[in-house]
């Protein structure tokens, strides 16, 4: 029989699955009825009296209660129209039931989706975004530590020439700024 439940297709399934909770909520606080009597005995009485018993249901275009078909899923066309099978509550028919269970169940599975894309799409995008800020704040160390280095590569230079200058007569004394118009 697990077998069978895994071959169901998703929808049906949860149809399957939600279709009792709705026979539930229709059922009222009047005794069940016993297991022991079959579907064909609330034939010609009312839908409410056959849904009692979830393993029936009725059909409207002749007034009898039939056994639900368990093996065939929905009640073939032989027994009873689906437009005119009620199973789990009176008020709505077995195809219009599916439709019902088939929509909701469509529109869930598409809001998670969406969701969960929305919320990759987020994550990915804040991820990005501190990326990006690192990235920055790595451009600028970079810089600053670029910019110390030609500073102090700068001043490198400065001293060699200075010595260069020093070296073949060329610096001229920077304590006094008027050595340079006595010599003349």
């Amino acid at each position: 029989m697990e077998g069978k439940w895994t071959e169901l297709p998703g929808t049906v399934a949860l149809l399957l699955l939600i279709s009792p909770g709705i026979a539930w909520a229709s059922y009222t606080s009047a005794p069940a009825p016993p297991a022991a009597i079959a579907c064909s005995f609330y034939s010609g009485r009312s839908c409410e009296e056959c849904l009692k018993n979830v393993s029936c249901f009725w059909c409207i275009t002749n007034n009898t209660c039939l056994d639900y078909p368990v093996r065939n899923i929905f009640p073939p066309s032989s027994l009873c129209a689906m437009s005119a099978a009620r199973w789990g509550a009176c008020w709505i028919n077995f195809e219009a039931l599916i439709i019902t269970i088939s929509v909701i169940v469509g529109l869930l599975i598409l809001s998670i989706t969406v969701c969960c894309c929305y919320c990759c799409y987020c994550r990915k995008r804040s991820n990005s975004l501190m990326r990006m800020e690192a990235e920055e704040e790595n451009l600028i160390r970079e810089r600053e530590r670029r910019k110390q280095e030609a500073l102090q590569r700068k001043n490198e230079r400065t001293v060699k020439h200075n010595e260069i200058r020093k070296k073949y007569g060329l610096l001229q004394d920077m304590d006094h700024p008027y050595s340079r118009y006595e010599n003349e």
